[in-house]
């Protein structure tokens, strides 16, 4: 089915005829923009971590804050993201797109200019909330613009933009503190923001073409509520428990957490039913193999909580900079850049195996560090040469399986659903980020004990890896299972 046939677009001077399909001329031109909307969230994820010695020092933060500058942002993310895929669906991604992005620009300017940690947390809020709005567009476009044959380059693009922001993401906010641009200190990592939105918008209005779903009716007030609310009682518990030891608000949250699961489903069910027009239709979750791809990306991002006990590692253990540390990160980002790049060329050769193939690298890259970590003295940094060629092997083969986990997702609903599924599929990668932190990170704080010392630190880490990499392989276990049962019906797995 023609993306164009079942999502409403903009008149266009000139379209291109595709066999029966009438396909936009513009839209690699449009998914570029589009897809500023995916690189800045983990841009501002990333590049807040090496700013938060400096933040308290200079708005006398205290711990709690400090982790809020972080958890508010992330928690509000992931909470929101379904909620503004089908905004992107009822009202045109474009403008959703446009809205999102001058909120964004908003919040990073109550930011840069915060004059208090509160302050700050506010503004990191509705960064959340906004880059939830504007984020899935760009993976919802690549459904309703591109004929199934630049699918997988176009979600490859996709995929190396998240390796583009891991990459800079990791060192752009020590370099900008380091340089102190007129005095901003930190508040330049999130000032930075401006110029970019200034851009895409002066560029961006002209040139994006509005596509929506064909049979938008109205929003979904209750279901959104209900989905903020079973969201939030699972992750921000998830989030914010081991810093703050566990209270036993946490643990209520966490048992409610099911119950309000129930509840927005059978609200959804009943909304459905009644012939309205669902936030989270249960019909697209009955796709044939959907639940499985979902699984998947559950277990894919697994590694979300290595990236912290790493740089745990790296600077308490080897006592190197925060500058240093997000340095040591470059072949992880540089792999992840070139992964999504080389997936369509892989599958020519692989077909849908490249998942479980990019997965399977994963795996190798865990377990080598494992090994190379096991093999150093304690306290003594290991070599470079292994470790920066493991770190890439890593980064690659999430760059390499990113795409095809996507396309495993969002190919198995009709286009028209496009924002809805780009939605469920972000937050579920959200999702096993908050959980691989909660758990994995449990795991290495519970080996590590009251020990601080540099072997005990690896001796966590060895093992917080070897969980990673436990998990990995049943996500790619589970992928093979899933290429080999027929293709769904709105595209190729």
């Amino acid at each position: 089915m023609s993306a164009m046939t079942s999502d409403a677009a903009a008149p266009s001077a000139a379209l291109v005829r595709n066999g029966d399909a009438l396909l936009e001329p513009r839209r690699w031109t449009m998914f570029v923009v589009l897809l500023v909307g995916a690189f800045l969230p983990p841009l501002d994820f990333f590049i807040v971590n090496v700013a938060l010695p400096s933040i308290r020092v200079d708005l006398g933060a205290s711990s709690s804050a400090e982790q809020l500058v972080i958890s508010s942002y992330a928690a509000l993310y992931a909470v929101t993201l379904t909620t503004g895929g089908r905004l992107g669906d009822l009202f045109g991604r474009g403008r959703v797109f446009f809205l999102g992005l001058i909120g964004f620009a908003a919040a990073s300017t109550l930011c840069g200019f915060a004059w208090s940690p509160w302050a700050l947390v506010a503004g990191r809020v509705l960064q959340g909330v906004t880059a939830a709005v504007m984020a899935p567009q760009a993976l919802a476009s690549v459904q309703a613009i591109f004929p199934d044959r630049e699918k997988p380059l176009a979600l490859g693009v996709y995929g190396a933009i998240f390796g583009l922001a891991a990459v800079i993401g990791q060192a752009l906010g020590g370099v900008l503190i380091a340089l102190d641009l007129l005095g901003l200190g930190w508040r330049a990592i999130f000032l930075i923001n401006l110029p970019v939105a200034a851009l895409v918008l002066l560029f961006g209005v002209p040139l994006l073409k509005e596509t929506r779903a064909r049979d938008a009716r109205r929003l979904d007030p209750g279901g959104m509520a209900l989905s903020v609310l079973a969201l939030g009682a699972l992750l921000v518990p998830l989030i914010e428990g081991r810093e703050a030891g566990w209270p036993l608000w946490s643990w209520l949250s966490l048992a409610g957490s099911p119950l309000l699961a129930w509840l927005f489903w059978r609200y959804e069910t009943r909304l459905a039913r009644a012939g309205g027009s669902p936030l989270l239709d249960p019909s697209v979750l009955r796709a044939p193999g959907l639940g499985r791809a979902l699984l998947i990306a559950l277990l894919f991002y697994s590694i979300g909580g290595f990236f912290q006990l790493f740089s745990v590692y790296l600077q308490e253990a080897l006592h190197v900079t925060a500058l240093q540390a997000g340095l040591v990160f470059l072949p992880f980002g540089a792999g992840f850049l070139l992964g999504p790049l080389s997936t369509p060329f892989l599958r020519r050769f692989c077909g849908a195996y490249v998942n479980p193939i990019g997965m399977g690298l994963e795996v190798v890259g865990f377990l080598g560090l494992a090994g190379l970590l096991a093999a150093t003295l304690s306290g003594a940094h290991p070599a470079p040469t292994p470790l920066a060629a493991l770190l890439f092997v890593i980064g690659f083969g999430q760059g390499l399986a990113l795409p095809t986990l996507m396309r495993m997702v969002t190919g198995r609903v009709a286009p028209a659903f496009s924002g809805m599924i780009a939605g469920i599929a972000s937050s579920t990668l959200q999702v096993s980020t908050a959980l691989s932190v909660a758990v994995i990170g449990g795991i290495f704080y519970e080996v590590l004990g009251a020990r601080t010392d540099p072997a005990a630190i690896t001796q966590a880490l060895i093992v917080a890896v070897l969980c990673i990499a436990v998990c990995l392989a049943g996500g790619a276990a589970l992928s093979v299972t899933l290429v080999r049962r027929a293709p769904p019906p709105h595209g190729e797995a």
